[in-house]
């Protein structure tokens, strides 16, 4: 049984805060995997600088993980405080803390945001974010705030950087595991050569979410409240975002809706570039789609080997070696003209 240290906390946040006293409640594991384990917690607060409520989550590693993951909780932390200064829209990081005398192991605060982000129900039910198009708006516009981090940037010195250009450094990253792994997947094969061929210059490296797609986002009944899961962030080519979030693989059933599964794409890219400024180069997003299809069958035959090997059974890990087919049809659709 997980157990959140109630008292060390409290007295924590008193301290960050120059409270009087600090009383908890509400407290309750939400999702978040082996790997993290996100807290509830409301803190009401006497005195100090946040007098009053302040409905929380503290996120910290799981004691008993030992899985190796992409960011620290500190480095997390730093990323969250960089973005939300920026004008992203993201929960408000508060405090780090990696006291062992707290918490077994280092932990940060920050806002609770309210809303859903199940990709399959954004999608489907139109009482959550009903004004489709100024969701997708509201998405293009978030995405050109979150790449206007540029690099060199001192506090997000931690985060990876391509050798070389980003589009041949995802090829050679996706090709050494299919090199390496014990089955063959010509499709696969096909699809790394038509991106070699084709790779593109990078004008420019942006601050690239990495994941930026529908069910990395909370929404409500009136509209966008939050991008998450900033695990894979990294400096980049901006268009990978872009193509991502595009995909047909990421759009949950909803495939005549480019944007995400809920919304034109043409409204996604008049967000970015009102916010930007630039114009975004249409014909060059398909390149990224592409990639995107086939960064997205590695990582579900990774998925199914995690099951498949005993080290992890998990029937949502199985299903997801599944979507495999489907995936190589579609990048031999994309590619078959060359």
């Amino acid at each position: 049984m997980k157990q959140f240290p109630e008292q060390a906390v409290a007295k924590f946040v008193q301290d960050a805060t120059g409270a009087r006293s600090i009383t908890v409640s509400n407290v309750s594991l939400l999702s978040g995997g082996a790997i993290q384990e996100n807290w509830a917690a409301d803190f009401d607060i006497e005195g100090g600088d946040y007098h009053g409520r302040l409905e929380c989550v503290v996120r910290r590693d799981s004691s008993a993980s030992g899985v190796a993951i992409s960011h620290g909780r500190e480095q997390e932390f730093a990323l969250l405080s960089r973005v939300y200064a920026s004008g992203v829209t993201v929960p408000e990081p508060l405090w780090f803390c990696a006291d062992a005398s707290v918490s077994d192991t280092p932990f940060f605060i920050m806002r609770r945001i309210h809303g859903v982000a199940s990709a399959h129900m954004i999608v489907k039910d139109l009482s959550y974010a009903p004004d489709r198009p100024a969701l997708a708006e509201a998405l293009g516009r978030e995405l050109a705030r979150i790449h206007s981090v540029m690099p060199p940037d001192r506090e997000l010195e931690f985060l990876s950087r391509p050798s070389g250009e980003p589009a041949l450094a995802k090829i050679a990253g996706l090709r050494y595991f299919l090199d390496h792994h014990h089955t063959p997947y010509p499709v696969l094969e096909w699809g790394l050569r038509w991106l070699e061929r084709h790779a593109p210059v990078t004008e420019r490296l942006a601050l690239c979410h990495g994941d930026y797609r529908t069910g990395n986002y909370m929404v409500d009944e009136e509209g966008l409240t939050g991008i998450l899961d900033w695990e894979f962030t990294g400096w980049g080519d901006p268009l990978e975002d872009i193509g991502w979030f595009c995909a047909r693989c990421w759009r949950f059933g909803r495939p005549d809706l480019e944007a995400g599964g809920i919304g034109s794409r043409e409204d996604f890219y008049r967000g970015y570039e009102r916010e930007s400024g630039q114009p975004i180069e249409r014909s060059s997003v398909f390149y990224w789609e592409v990639m995107a299809h086939l960064n997205w069958a590695v990582i579900a035959i990774q998925q199914g080997e995690r099951h498949c090997s005993g080290r992890e059974r998990s029937l949502l890990l199985a299903l997801t070696a599944h979507i495999v087919p489907e995936l190589e049809w579609n990048i031999l659709k994309m590619t078959e003209t060359g």
